[in-house]
């Protein structure tokens, strides 16, 4: 291994050939990487087997082992999917991989790996992508796991089956396939990531939006236990649907088909033609519309029952948590679309009823921010009882566990299209990728790299030490500040907006 001139490692499938990576940047300040550490990639190395023909509704199937040496050189195939709308296409750059078996991860690891076993395994991290669990790929640049590497730390990332394919409901087929594909990937970890010098006991897991969704629901799936020891929350909450509830996106989309809503049915219709159709159905759905929208559910085996619930009744107690939000995470979702502008007092009310957002947590928020317009009230709202407001009540049941809790927030504000602190904006600073186009898109090309370095170090650290640099939750509520408007550095503010959160009964 060490002595070969190309990085090569034994998996369990075969044997991967992957490649040095150049160094591009320097270890961040503080950071205690070896300046002369390497850095190695095998990218696209197959978990399961591509879901195509007879297994592309059914739950992912082991790899079948391969002779000889398999290159591990080029990301892997992305799930099928459409582009995001502009111009959200152009700020979150999403890459297209054509081919058949997009069940693929990769790794960046320090390189060479430990020799023998005197040497101590690495921390592993593994991340999963987030786009409402229709868009989003491994192969986004942001995601590029070389800081990682450089500071110590085995970097994964991986596919998954997106939109009907892996988050369809059909009375014929399992549901929650995409999850189960996560699941083939935390076991393939498991069991191979000692070959890449990366410890299978301190396995830390992270994902942002529908990714740290998907975390949150397997933290309560027992069978994720003993997949990973810690878990890390960016912008997403434990949130899940009924079987019955989630299928009607399903039903709607067989019906633009002209086909019975079943995995049979729908096993029969290119590619194409069904994402075409579940764009048309979905085009409009989100969380936050109420329309046509992929959800994970509660189907009775990978999640026995809802997330929120199971966590806050002590589900996962023993692993430890770091979550957290951006300040303005709705200015992705309503400044683009100009909802920021259009939204009058009248459709606030409307829209908060809707809702069920209660009336005097909607003149709280008003008469706390006077001066924003409706669609901003409105947007605080909807990033509150989305996301923070369930966050500070996983973190308030989970004081008496055994693990410990952390929470964040991100408040630099982009000067991009006037995005501000908004959703995904950090996902560059955690990575320390701004020097990616993909990052430069949303941030800008001015963005302070001291802050990334100071995000970056606090994920290493809590992957490393269980403690990313600041105390855990507690009745004071410590919040890691991160880009504060003041700029004096990241600063713990104990209880923000606390009357706000007041007004949710938090």
């Amino acid at each position: 291994m060490t002595g070969l001139r190309e990085p090569v490692v034994f998996t369990r499938g075969g044997t991967l050939r992957g490649f040095r990576v150049e160094r591009s940047g320097t270890a961040p300040t503080g950071s205690s990487a070896p300046t002369s550490r390497g850095v190695a990639a095998f990218l696209g190395v197959p978990y399961a087997q591509a879901p195509v023909g007879p297994l592309r509704f059914r739950a992912p199937e082991p790899v079948e082992p391969w002779d000889g040496v398999r290159d591990a050189l080029a990301f892997g195939a992305t799930a099928p999917k459409r582009p995001y709308k502009a111009p959200l296409d152009t700020l979150l750059p999403d890459p297209d991989v054509a081919g058949e078996n997009c069940l693929n991860l990769n790794v960046w690891a320090p390189w060479p790996p430990p020799d023998g076993r005197s040497a101590a395994a690495r921390p592993v991290m593994v991340w999963i992508h987030g786009g409402s669990l229709v868009h989003g790929s491994s192969a986004v640049p942001v995601y590029d796991g070389e800081a990682f590497a450089r500071d110590g730390v085995v970097l994964v990332s991986l596919n998954y089956r997106l939109g009907i394919e892996g988050f369809g409901v059909f009375p014929d087929a399992p549901a929650n396939l995409g999850l189960r594909d996560q699941l083939a990937a935390l076991t393939w970890v498991r069991e191979n990531i000692a070959a890449f010098g990366g410890d299978p006991d301190r396995v830390t897991v992270f994902g942002e939006s529908a990714g740290a969704i998907s975390l949150a629901a397997l933290l309560a799936s027992p069978l994720a236990r003993g997949l990973f020891r810690r878990a890390v929350l960016q912008s997403g909450a434990p949130t899940a649907l009924p079987q019955d509830r989630a299928r009607r996106t399903t039903e709607a989309i067989a019906r633009r088909l002209g086909v019975a809503a079943t995995a049979r049915a729908l096993s029969a219709v290119p590619a194409e033609r069904l994402l075409d159709a579940q764009t048309e159905v979905t085009g409009k759905g989100s969380p936050l519309t109420g329309g046509h929208s992929f959800q994970i559910v509660v189907d009775g085996e990978v999640l026995p029952r809802d997330p929120f619930e199971a966590l806050r009744a002590g589900a996962a107690a023993d692993v430890d948590l770091l979550m957290g939000t951006n300040t303005e995470e709705y200015r992705l979702w309503f400044v683009p679309s100009g909802l920021t502008e259009r939204i009058g007092r009248l459709a606030l009310r409307a829209a908060a009823w809707k809702a069920g957002v209660p009336a005097r947590t909607v003149r709280t928020y008003r008469s706390r921010r006077p001066g924003e317009t409706p669609g901003e009230v409105l947007g605080a709202l909807a990033t509150d009882k989305l996301l923070r407001v369930p966050q500070n009540r996983l973190a308030d049941a989970r004081t008496a566990g055994p693990g410990a809790t952390y929470v964040y927030e991100f408040g630099w504000r982009s000067p991009v299209l006037g995005l501000g602190a908004c959703h995904a904006l950090e996902i560059a600073f955690v990575f320390d990728t701004l020097d990616r186009p993909g990052a430069v898109a949303l941030t800008g090309p001015d963005a302070p790299r001291p802050l990334a370095d100071a995000m970056h170090s606090a994920w290493v650290r809590f992957a490393t030490t269980g403690d990313p640099g600041w105390r855990p939750w507690d009745g004071a509520r410590p919040v890691m500040t991160f880009g504060r408007p003041d700029d004096d550095g990241p600063t713990v503010v104990e209880s923000p907006r606390e009357e706000e959160l007041r007004a949710w009964g938090v």
